[in-house]
């Protein structure tokens, strides 16, 4: 059923010729209008390009085992916020497969996946790692933003299966508020550590007295990165 569903979703369209694209989920409970909004407060000027289309989708509301079986807009469920047990990859195939729709509808539009970026905040960031490290990578790159993957992650094997095939990986690009205490600083730079060590480059900001949250900061520090990522083409 999750495979068959059509996201909602939200969309700033570039103002000139549409010629890479970037998915931003966003975090627990949240919808893709509200991490657009959140991003359009934090930012001067917005998150926006004269190339690239910054796609927002929503989750589907499912039952989400921390908050006692209620229903939330969450990409996957788990136990608990917690590093150390099992993920729940029912939930997170399924989601895969339905966010593979929105990366297959930017393919049908013209822009190639090595012209695309998936990342995200929070639970956004841990589900654009599964959708990179496992299903799609060869997108040029992927951000995790106040995320981490769980220690025994099955992303982290697949990243050292394929490197160790001698296959390409996408880039890794992290932040992390040193003062987060919902997804621990420590969480997000392990995992960045371990993807490293699987094979992947990465690189991880941390942003002493930051919470939960995003900041102008490293939205600009992102900015920078997708342009250097996902540069204009050039007409011949």
């Amino acid at each position: 059923m999750a495979a068959m569903q059509k996201l909602q979703r939200c969309a700033v369209s570039p103002t000139g010729k549409h010629s890479a694209s970037v998915i931003f989920l966003h975090g627990s409970g949240d919808t893709g209008r509200g991490i657009r909004a959140w991003v359009r407060d934090v930012m001067v000027p917005d998150l926006a390009f004269d190339h690239i289309r910054v796609i927002y989708p929503t989750a589907p509301a499912r039952p989400y085992t921390p908050m006692q079986g209620m229903l939330s807009t969450v990409w996957f469920d788990r136990r608990k916020i917690s590093r150390d047990c099992p993920e729940h990859l029912e939930s997170i195939d399924a989601m895969c497969s339905t966010l593979g729709s929105i990366i297959q509808d930017e393919v049908n539009a013209g822009v190639p996946k090595h012209r695309m970026i998936i990342g995200g905040f929070s639970m956004g960031g841990a589900m654009a790692l599964h959708l990179a490290c496992r299903y799609h990578p060869d997108v040029a790159g992927v951000f995790a933003l106040s995320g981490f993957l769980n220690t025994d992650s099955v992303a982290f094997q697949a990243a050292e299966e394929r490197a160790r095939a001698g296959n390409s990986l996408p880039e890794l690009f992290q932040c992390h508020g040193t003062s987060d205490e919902l997804v621990l600083h420590q969480w997000g730079e392990d995992t960045a550590a371990l993807l490293r060590k699987a094979g992947m480059a990465a690189t991880f900001h941390s942003f002493p007295g930051l919470h939960h949250q995003l900041s102008q900061p490293e939205m600009e520090l992102l900015r920078t990165w997708i342009l250097a990522k996902l540069p204009p083409t050039t007409t011949l």
